[in-house]
Order: structure tokens, then sequence, then C-alpha cells
């Protein structure tokens, strides 16, 4: 699975500004819940519940917030490069400035599972996230990302 499978150019987003992380992962769902056609506070709430059982956020200012809905049949990500970094309560203490909102179909077969691990992999790269924080604009920074994996 590559990450353009289920991400496309207008899932990118650039420069975003966030007050906080609960204000973020709202704003991020409903986008997504919009995309998709699925009901925003469902978004929302399982974006919550996963963020409940621990902070999403991996270290390296990224953070990868996702959830499983039933009524998806394929992965669905968001893309966002925030203007300034927020507290995301990250494994590493550092704020966050790299945000993948990740939606999941709720049967995690083989290749649909496999959309979170290649966001991860994508995002260690050190390289990558120079690329990243560097990209002049949502397209380039499409570029990059569906090339990292």
């Amino acid at each position: 699975m590559k990450i353009s499978d289920f991400i496309s150019p207008t899932q990118v987003m650039i420069d975003v500004r966030a007050g906080d992380k609960v204000r973020l992962l709202e704003q991020l769902s409903t986008e997504a819940a919009a995309a998709t056609g699925l009901a925003a506070d469902e978004v929302v709430r399982e974006i919550a519940k996963r963020e409940e059982l621990g902070s999403t956020g991996v270290g390296n200012g990224v953070a990868l917030p996702h959830a499983r809905l039933p009524s998806l049949k394929a992965p669905f990500a968001l893309f966002a490069r925030l203007r300034h970094g927020i507290d995301f309560d990250a494994i590493d203490g550092e704020p966050v400035d790299i945000v993948v909102l990740l939606l999941l179909p709720e049967a995690g077969d083989g290749a649909k599972g496999n959309a979170l691990a290649c966001v991860a992999r994508a995002l260690r790269d050190a390289a990558a996230l120079r690329k990243i924080r560097s990209a002049p604009d949502s397209d380039a920074l499409f570029r990059i990302i569906a090339n990292a994996a």
C-alpha cells in the first residue's frame, strides 16, 4: 500500500492554524467527515475516543490521530502541516506540527489495515520530515509524502 492510495492532493493542507489539540482534531474530523460523507459527530467522537486511550503524538513533531469506522469502505487521510507546533501530549513531549488524521474501515483486512503503518513508516524518516517541513506549497508537499513510503 502507498500513501497515494488513500490521500490525494486535495487532502493536503499547509499552514493550518490550530489553537490547541482538541480544536484541531475537531476541525480535521469535520473536514474528513465532509469529504467522506460520514456524520461529523461520529468522526469527531471516534477520533476523540481513540485519543482518550493515549496520545497519538508519536514524536518528532508528528501525530497520527486515527479511528475505525464501520460505515467506511476504504482508508481516508487528511495531511495537515501546522503553521505553529501545538502541545499534543506526544510521547517525546515536543510540540506537533505534522498531523495525519486517518479514518480506517472497521474491518481491518491486510491492505486497509496497513494504511496506518504506511504513514508511520513514511514519517519516521528524518530526511522526509525535513522536506515536508520545508515544502513551499501543498502540491510540493503531496509529492513529497506520496514518494516517502
